[in-house]
């Protein structure tokens, strides 16, 4: 779907046939101002600027907001390649690329046209200067007055005089002086000041025979100069009249004057051109441009510099029509031939072609009579080269085996460009690119299949979007699929799309001829054993993505010959790296990998290194698949125990040696730093063994791997998971009689309810943990399940009996001495002292935190504390030191943090920008969090995001906007009872209600605010409530 946006003329929005011109004025040159700088950010006032000069209105951010808007609606006439328009920091950017704009890509083809000619490749210039054209439709901004749009007018002016005096040169150039008259007359008239457009024009006049109106023009000139300047003409108009006048000729004037002359013809010859036919091309416009620039990047036609540009791809992904079509493309580029030669790397029943052979093709391509050809490859290789010396031709060799295969292929010093095509990247030729071609987006897939079927028999049209996933995007898959619906002419879409979602899998992919299980065949059979066998058990990984320490688990081979094995696969496209180290499937390649069966292979006997690598070892052998995913699940859940234990100290954990894992090949994890990051990079997977685990491990397997993973699926947000397992472990514990395991399954299951708002059953769970802990006499399990009593407690306004609760536990921790542990109890009695209003104790117990945070390397405990202290000289009124402790804290949570914990402190810190006026970045910061506190399933973080958002919204001034987030809040804080939290959504609702002038609704909730905090003992925020109330009393204003 082609998408453009039209500054040229009327602005305006086409896609589909369809053209959307946005209504108001104002919302046009918003659009323009964008769009002139697409693909760059651009400043909220510079954008102002733009559209209201110098007399904006006085909500200027708002007005601009509500124009983003309706461009937004506008792009949706193109669906899903509707480009972005990202608000940012004071700033916005529309991500489109520039050519989507007409004056963008216009410009862009006048500088490109100039850099051409001035390179002599004239024809090439003036190919882009008609593409140029193609794209004027009138004075840009049409009907728009605007100093900034008549600035924009102005430089595309010079753009447009530009390409008239590009254009003029290189007829003039080439002696079609009379064709370069009508492009520069119009404009000499619009600029008769302008000396080089006088200049070119008296030259083009003169050529052309019209000497007297050449003289009139340069006398004229001269006149008008010395009348508005008081200045004689420039040195080179004196030149150019005294050469007319003198009867030099029009090709030396017109050098002398810097104009240069055509490239000389090439002499006749044959043109060699065996391409196969192009077909109708869609989609892929990027790819396609990035190697046509690569392959036009030297205009001389002499220049003794081969290119090279290797396309590699998975087997059926469109290299060769890639290639073709290209080649068609640039045939004016390469206008001494086209040459194509199939090298059969990868087809199953005949050989890959031998330089000898293909090296006498080529020749024979170009002429040279058999009897002419040399008996030996040195001999062939010299010949070759010396025919295409000085050709600019373009060769394809397709399907190449490997760069030995091609390197006795590549031209000399040449400016002939050889396009090589391969299913594994060509590391090794010299001068060579590489480009990797990827499936097709969805758009562009079903365009294809609909190319193929030309409309016909497409029952649904949702039928081909599930068609085209079903092949993986793969064009291949598509063609064979689309040819198989039209060799069947009762078929339609819907009949297609059942057959391939049924049970016959990559089998339905198949039209009579071909099939796709036949192109992987092909590229798997070339591996050698080693490497067939690590291909197949990777496509057992129940993961999308995959490390190399998986893979050697899955195999049993070590992981050196491993990592080997998945560098040969991912050159020869059979997996991809998305990141570093990081590998996965196309999906077709994954179903086709789990079809095979294992090899009957005699295991490595050790008698010598090459049979480690052939060898499939006896832990490979495993019998079924079941096995094999059970040795994956240990091998997951092995590495998460350690990093568990380093990432969340401060769980309470079975003993190791209780946990029983097998050892298994594993990344160096040292840190917690470490073990974060590889929960985090491995969490789709480690999520995937608990579904497996649940599905086919024992009550006891799935116990231990909640109880490995609880952490991880708390920390992270995956509470609806974590909650029905954690019960299901409570209960299997408790029917084994195993008590020490069940209290710690007791401790996540209260951990993961108080974070999903459930602060009752969290309550509950860790009270029922706390009598399991006293009747084993184990303290350190005891002060875990007081601690954790105490946070439902502090969640729902019980601060003094939370109070009491975190002080015995602090006690039992001091016996124990673990620093960590007694860090954690003094910051929480920091927050609770906090919210009690005893400040002083606040600040001795926060101190003591960091003290012993800092001395166990605990940055989370650290961060987490410094946002209390934030909080607390917030609440202070030292905004200045609470925006300082925030920023510190974000800083060190940037090594060690999971995103909910990432979210609240960008939260926070938006609280106190708001506070000292920095309302932008508060709304920005307030934007970024909300989601990921959703995400993680964190609910009082949402409803407190809810009321910063409104927060910020009024200090801004726009306290309607504030009203609906404050009431959502609300309505949040209320339905998990968070009774502290309600006491401030309560008076910030009544501040917002009051600007707006609803009196009876504010004085209503700060009743309730104060009613809310004489419940909980929240001294400091029932006195701020019976103060404003108070003041509402007297003067109708609590600010008053």
């Amino acid at each position: 779907m082609e998408f453009e946006i039209r500054l040229s003329g009327s602005v305006e929005v086409r896609a589909a046939g369809r053209r959307n011109d946005l209504g108001s004025t104002k919302t046009r040159l918003a659009l323009a101002a964008l769009a002139w700088d697409a693909g760059r950010t651009v400043g909220v006032d510079t954008l102002i600027h733009r559209i209201w000069d110098e007399k904006p209105p006085a909500k200027a951010r708002e007005a601009l907001h509500t124009h983003v808007s309706r461009i937004r609606r506008a792009f949706r006439i193109a669906g899903a390649d509707a480009p972005s328009l990202t608000s940012r920091t004071n700033s916005y950017l529309l991500g489109v690329d520039p050519d989507r704009v007409d004056l963008r890509r216009y410009t862009s083809c006048v500088d490109q046209a100039r850099s051409l000619a001035a390179g002599d490749d004239p024809d090439q210039a003036i190919l882009l200067l008609d593409d140029a054209a193609a794209l004027w439709r009138g004075e840009p901004l049409a009907g728009i007055a605007a100093y900034w749009a008549g600035h924009l007018r102005d430089t595309v002016a010079e753009t447009r005089l530009t390409a008239a005096v590009v254009r003029a040169e290189i007829l003039m150039a080439g002696g079609e002086f009379t064709d370069a008259v009508p492009v520069l007359l119009p404009l000499a008239r619009e600029h008769p000041d302008d000396e080089a457009l006088v200049e070119r024009l008296a030259l083009a006049l003169y050529g052309s025979g019209r000497i007297a109106e050449a003289t009139k023009l340069l006398q004229r000139t001269r006149q008008r100069l010395v009348r508005d300047t008081g200045l004689d003409a420039g040195r080179r108009l004196h030149q150019v009249q005294q050469g007319i006048l003198a009867g030099t000729p029009a090709p030396a004037l017109l050098e002398h004057a810097g104009v240069g002359k055509r490239a000389p013809a090439r002499s006749a010859r044959q043109v060699p051109d065996n391409l196969p036919r192009d077909i109708p091309w869609v989609g892929r416009r990027d790819e396609l441009r990035r190697l046509t620039a690569a392959l036009s990047e030297s205009p001389d036609a002499t220049a003794p510099v081969v290119t090279i540009e290797a396309i590699d791809g998975l087997g059926g992904v469109g290299k060769t029509s890639m290639a073709v079509h290209l080649a068609h493309q640039l045939r004016d580029r390469f206008p001494d031939g086209r040459l194509f030669l199939p090298l059969r790397g990868h087809t199953s029943d005949r050989e890959p072609v031998s330089a000898t052979h293909a090296l006498s093709e080529l020749l024979r391509l170009l002429g040279t009579g058999v009897d002419e050809l040399p008996q030996n490859l040195d001999g062939l290789v010299s010949l070759w080269r010396l025919m295409v010396r000085d050709r600019r031709m373009v060769v394809i060799l397709d399907d190449a085996a490997g760069p030995d295969q091609v390197m006795p292929l590549l031209p000399g010093a040449s400016p002939t460009a050889v396009v090589v095509t391969s299913r594994r990247r060509l590391a090794g030729l010299p001068g060579g690119r590489s480009f990797s071609l990827d499936v097709l987006p969805h758009d562009d897939a079903i365009a294809l299949f609909d190319r193929w079927v030309d409309g016909r028999r497409v029952s649904r049209v949702s039928d081909v979007a599930r068609i085209v996933q079903i092949c993986g995007h793969l064009p291949l898959a598509i063609e064979i699929v689309a040819n198989r619906l039209l060799a069947r002419p009762s078929w339609t879409t819907s009949d297609l799309l059942t057959r391939l979602a049924g049970d016959g899998g990559l089998a339905e992919i198949r039209d009579g001829e071909r099939t796709l299980r036949d192109v992987f065949n092909s590229s798997y059979e070339a591996l050698s054993r080693s490497r067939r066998l690590v291909f197949r058990r990777a496509g057992h990984h129940f993961g999308y993505e995959f490390g190399p320490h998986a893979v050697a688990a899955l195999t049993g081979l070590p992981l050196e010959t491993t990592e080997s094995a998945l560098e040969e696969l991912l050159a020869h496209h059979l997996i991809s790296e998305p990141s570093p180290h990081r590998f996965t499937f196309h999906d077709l390649l994954r179903t086709y990998a789990r079809t095979l069966p294992d090899e009957d292979i005699d295991s490595y006997s050790g008698s010598a290194p090459e049979a480690a690598v052939d060898a499939e070892p006896d832990g490979a052998r495993e019998g079924g698949s079941r096995q094999v995913m059970r040795r994956l699940a240990a091998h997951y859940l092995c590495i998460a125990d350690r990093a568990d234990r380093l990432a969340y100290p401060f769980r309470s954990r079975l003993p190791a040696d209780a946990v029983d894992l097998p050892s298994t090949p594993s990344p160096r994890i040292g840190d917690a730093q470490s073990a974060e990051r590889w929960l985090v990079t491995e969490s789709a997977n480690l999520l995937s063994v608990l579904d497996w685990t649940r599905q086919n491990g024992s009550e006891r397997q799935l116990a231990l791997c909640v109880h490995v993973l609880a952490g991880f699926l708390d920390v992270e947000g995956h509470l609806a998971t974590a909650e029905p397992l954690l019960r299901r472990a409570v209960g299997h514990w408790r029917a084994e009689g195993m008590d020490a395991a069940r209290a710690r399954a007791l401790l996540d299951l209260s951990a993961v309810c108080v974070h999903a708002g459930k602060y009752d059953e969290g309550h509950s769970a860790a009270r029922e943990a706390l009598g399991l802990a006293q009747s084993l006499r184990d303290t350190v399990l005891e002060s875990e399940s007081i601690h954790q009593m105490s946070i439902p407690m502090w969640h729902t306004g019980q601060l003094a009996l939370a109070q009491t609760l975190q002080e015995r536990a602090l006690f039992l921790r001091k016996q124990s001495g673990n620093i960590l542990q007694m860090a954690r109890s003094h910051n929480f009695l920091g927050i609770i002292h906090l919210h009690l209003g005893q400040d002083r104790d606040s600040v001795d117990y926060f101190q003591l935190a960091l003290a012993g945070f800092t001395d166990a390397g605990d940055d989370r405990g650290r961060y987490r504390t410094l946002n209390n202290v934030a909080e607390l000289w917030q609440k202070l009124g030292n905004k200045e030191y609470a925006e300082r402790y925030y920023r510190e804290a974000l800083d060190v949570s940037k090594t060690m943090g999971s995103r909910g914990d990432r979210a609240t402190l960008q939260m926070n810190l938006a609280s106190v920008l708001t506070d000292r006026g920095n309302t932008d970045e508060a709304l920005a910061l307030y934007a970024k969090s909300l989601p990921a506190l959703r995400a993680v399933g964190d609910v009082q973080g949402e409803g407190t995001a809810l009321n910063g958002t409104g927060r910020a919204y009024r200090a801004a001034g726009l306290s309607e906007q504030a009203l609906p987030h404050h009431v959502a809040a609300l309505a949040v804080m209320r339905r998990i009872r968070a009774a502290a939290e309600e006491v401030g959504v309560l008076y910030d609702l009544a501040l917002a209600e009051l600007d707006t002038g609803r009196l009876d609704q504010a004085a209503a909730h700060l009743a309730q605010s104060r009613a809310v905090s004489r419940r909980i003992g929240a001294r400091a925020d029932e006195e701020r409530a019976a103060l404003a109330l108070e003041r509402l009393g007297r003067s109708g204003s609590p600010e008053s």
